[in-house]
């Protein structure tokens, strides 16, 4: 194959491609498919540096991610404010007419994971979820892998294509059976499946999960077209899946048409749909309506209405999460819902069902309202037939059998060695506000359990080169690295070592009250004496006694492997800070524990919130709500300069 044939069969494959993904009219069959692309793909082993950017075989990466990498959008993804009814449209449309009249671009919306994409020269570059609006996280291997993003467009400008990751509701339900065999948590919903394939970090996974994306708008655009729906549809014969029932409405009696039309149409329709998207089409109009803080005032979202549905309650089946809360899931006799069969909820916890009077086969309400999640807002009494069982509270862990700690709304097991929370308690046990293990990240340490060179946090300890050296991507400098960073977390201080438990309710400062007030027999104290600590309350005291005993012989092995020390603190008698409350807040020029610590040191109070007992707040840059709360509360405010006064004065 010569390099011509080679681009030319690129074309082709995805020509075919477009048609069977995005047009849904193969017009080759797979064996064609497969022997083309294995032509390709042998011209590219054997010719890598001329890879074409656009080839099918771009599309699944081999390399596994280790976190995802920030990325700011060129323009912010704004948010729709909702609307509900007639009323409300009437509203919307009297306000957008004020500024000007234009007739209406109205589309269906899908309910998935919002993506930004990033074309510069007709390649695309990448993709970056919808974050906090300015910045997301790049996900653009995944992106690859969804066949109707095309790698390539026949528009040459720089463009942000904006649109909606889905999952039809058939493959929705083919993935939750899959991961029900293979005893995983199931995905809630198809927008919960959908951003949940878009943050794998193996694109592999991704890849299996048979997302589809739909193009609704544009971020930054230099294409010059006034109609909004014009620059769609030329964006979408870019090579995009058109968006079906996308139309021009002239008033708000075609709108509500349409609207009721697409109702009608939402529970055959084979992607989860939970309303109907309305914007201004003229797009000079659109400027100079504006947005608001949070929304543009020229779209909004016209949603459904809630789906309510009637469904037994068989049984409660109680999930242990990786941090070890007890969650209770009611187990139901199936139901559909928008083409979605529904076999399990979540009940939230056990204050939740006394609340709603939920009873072991009860006649339940599940309803899906607008963002989809089915959820059991009540029982229905007078259908009881006497059948009927109270949910019992559990008081040991389904999983390893220890004592659960109960709390009105809380029921954890603390045991670290029970098998759903291991792996979560060895990755916050190495994490940067623990023990700062660098080079034990959640992958590695997922690696390492999966590979079953550890089993329990203590079994970091013991691990040796040749332990690591026959793991993928272990080489001798990462391998020793690895091993320093362990060793060097003997002799660390005891607090650290405290916080590294992840003992619920017991933070940073609590760990660091601990160490100071008990030394190394923090764990062996009664749940009066934990009360008895200045800003301990009973659930703090009662989350350590449960701990502890769980734990006590892990924890005396722990601290004889890590030898910690008890740091002291030297409080200044005669500082003019003692006793005062400060907040800390934005950017400074040293760490926020730098201050903390200099400030304890001085017999001064650091809290997290700003209250009215609050006496200063050390004020940063980019500081936030905190300042704004301070100065309504009348808090004295204290930049570096200024603070650095007060503690010499």
């Amino acid at each position: 194959m010569t390099q011509a044939n080679y681009l030319q069969a690129i074309q082709t494959l995805n020509l075919w491609a477009k048609h069977y993904y995005v047009l849904d009219d193969p017009i080759a069959t797979d064996e064609e498919y497969d022997i083309l692309y294995h032509k390709v793909k042998s011209y590219e082993e054997a010719n890598p540096t001329q890879i074409a950017q656009d080839s099918p075989t771009q599309r699944v990466g081999d390399k596994i991610l280790e976190v995802f990498n920030k990325s700011s959008h060129i323009e912010r993804m704004w948010s729709l404010d909702d609307i509900f009814n007639s009323q409300e449209l009437q509203d919307w449309i009297k306000r957008v007419e004020k500024a000007g009249n234009s007739t209406f671009v109205i589309d269906p919306k899908f309910d998935g994971a919002s993506l930004n994409l990033l074309y510069e020269n007709g390649i695309f570059l990448k993709a970056t979820t919808r974050g906090n609006a300015f910045v997301g996280e790049e996900v653009t291997q995944n992106a690859k892998t969804i066949p109707s993003i095309p790698l390539s467009i026949p528009y040459r400008g720089r463009i942000e294509i904006r649109g909606e990751c889905v999952i039809a509701k058939e493959s929705f339900e083919t993935l939750n059976q899959e991961r029900l065999q293979r005893g995983e948590p199931l995905f809630a919903n198809p927008r919960n499946a959908a951003a949940g394939s878009l943050r794998q970090l193996d694109s592999k996974i991704t890849a299996k999960r048979k997302l589809q994306f739909i193009p609704w708008g544009v971020g930054y655009c230099e294409i010059s077209e006034n109609s909004f729906f014009a620059l769609m549809q030329k964006i979408r014969s870019f090579g995009f899946i058109t968006s079906p029932f996308s139309a021009l409405c002239a008033n708000q009696q075609e709108i509500e048409n349409a609207y009721q039309a697409l109702r009608e149409k939402r529970e055959t329709y084979p992607i989860t749909l939970d309303g109907m998207v309305i914007r201004v089409d003229d797009i000079t109009l659109q400027k100079a309506l504006g947005f608001t803080i949070k929304a543009p005032r020229f779209a909004c979202a016209y949603k459904f209405p809630a789906v309510e549905k009637k469904a037994r309650l068989l049984s409660i089946t109680l999930q242990v999460g990786r941090s070890g809360v007890v969650t209770p899931v009611a187990n139901l006799e199936p139901v559909w819902i928008e083409g979605a069969k529904i076999s399990r909820a979540t009940l939230h916890n056990f204050d939740e069902i006394h609340k709603k009077d939920i009873q072991i086969n009860d006649f339940v309400i599940l309803i899906r309202s607008g963002d989809v999640i089915p959820k059991i807002i009540k029982s229905l009494p007078a259908l009881r037939d006497g059948t009927q069982k109270p949910c019992e509270i559990p008081h040991f862990c389904p999983i390893c059998g220890s004592e659960l700690l109960i709390e009105e709304k809380l029921i954890k097991c603390q045991n670290l060695n029970c098998e759903a929370r291991i792996k979560n308690s060895i990755i916050h046990f190495a994490s940067k506000n623990a023990l700062n293990i660098d080079g034990l990240g959640q992958k590695i340490v997922e690696l390492l359990f999966d590979m079953q060179k550890i089993t329990s946090i203590e079994d970091l300890f013991s691990l040796k080169y040749e332990d690591l050296a026959t793991l993928e991507g272990f080489k001798e400098k990462k391998i020793n690295n690895l091993l320093e960073a362990i060793a060097n977390t003997k002799n660390m201080d005891l607090w650290r070592v405290i916080n590294a438990l992840g003992i619920e309710h017991i933070g940073e400062g609590a760990s660091k009250k601990l160490a100071l007030s008990f030394g190394m027999d923090f764990w062996n104290k009664t749940y009066e004496e934990y009360l008895g600590l200045e800003g301990f309350g009973e659930e703090m005291a009662n989350s350590l006694v449960e701990f502890c005993k769980v734990n006590q012989e892990r924890l005396k092995k722990l601290l004889a492997i890590l030898s910690p020390k008890i740091p002291t603190l030297a409080v200044s008698e005669n500082s003019n800070i003692k006793g005062k409350t400060f907040v800390i807040t934005g950017t400074l020029s040293q760490k926020r524990e730098f201050y903390q610590e200099k400030l304890e040191s001085l017999g001064a109070k650091v809290s997290g919130s700003v209250s009215s007992k609050t006496d200063f707040l050390l004020c940063g840059k980019e500081a936030g709500s905190k300042l704004q709360k301070a100065q309504q509360l009348g808090v004295k405010i204290l930049d570096e300069e200024k603070f650095n006064q007060l503690l010499d004065s």
